[in-house]
């Protein structure tokens, strides 16, 4: 093709890749979660699914962006002396993800330290979930990270000759390596407890955000005070050192004891 013939292609294509990995990290990270109750045979299976089921989302959401740039527009507005909003379909669709990662994080959190309060009883046994189940809960929140990756997306190729075929091509690029790394880690998440209530706390923040991120898509305000936007690299800082120190604390306990 004809685009890739020209450096600014391939920046632009290079840095969309590396985007989506990064975008890409927290829903690896509620695939490993949402798959790590079920059996290791349909394990690689699931979260296989639902990396596919994420890359097809994202293809079909790079066709309606036209409908994308429509949602952006409010369709209700409530405004008084001391509140005010604009709410979007955008903005739905970021709360609606939003509540359901805060939802489904904090249950998870009770059902593990439920489990280890009552370890010892013969009578509680651990909760396990159905493939099907599983699907669902990766298909609704990938609607969630899509929508974002691709909005995102959309943003920095803005005025990129073929700017459609660059998102296509690194959507599907991104969500190959993001398969490759899927199932070990999930594999990792599994076997270390640690590492799923802090993979469940990264969830919460992430869901917290999306939260304030839809409050301030909707110009939403208190008494003249808007809702601004959380800067994600915030986020990502706070997700990567909180793992660098658990690999650290990992190493310590491996370390016998003199």
């Amino acid at each position: 093709m004809e685009i890739f013939q020209h450096s600014e292609t391939w920046v632009a294509l290079l840095t969309l890749i590396f985007l989506q990995i990064v975008l890409g990290i927290d829903n690896i990270i509620f695939i490993s979660i949402a798959a790590s109750k079920l059996k290791d045979k349909i394990r690689k299976k699931a979260i296989n699914i639902g990396m596919i089921i994420a890359m097809v989302l994202r293809i079909l959401l790079l066709f309606a962006i036209s409908s994308l740039t429509a949602l952006n527009k409010p369709f209700y507005s409530f405004k008084n002396d001391w509140f005010n909003v604009d709410v979007t379909g955008q903005a739905v669709i970021l709360l609606i993800g939003g509540i359901f990662l805060l939802y489904k994080s904090v249950d998870e959190i009770h059902e593990k330290i439920e489990g280890i309060e009552h370890n010892e009883s013969e009578e509680s046994t651990p909760k396990s979930t159905s493939f099907g189940n599983a699907i669902v809960q990766i298909s609704i929140i990938n609607v969630v990270f899509s929508f974002d990756s691709i909005l995102t997306a959309v943003g920095m190729t803005n005025g990129v000759q073929g700017s459609l075929t660059i998102m296509i091509v690194a959507v599907v690029i991104s969500v190959i390596i993001m398969i490759l790394f899927a199932n070990p880690v999930s594999n990792f998440v599994s076997k270390h407890p640690t590492i799923q209530m802090l993979g469940l706390s990264f969830l919460i923040l992430i869901g917290f955000m999306l939260i304030a991120e839809a409050a301030h898509m909707s110009k939403l305000s208190f008494f003249g005070s808007h809702v601004g936007l959380i800067p994600k690299g915030y986020l990502y800082f706070t997700i990567a050192f909180s793992l660098a120190l658990e690999f650290i604390n990992m190493k310590v306990r491996k370390k016998p004891i003199k």
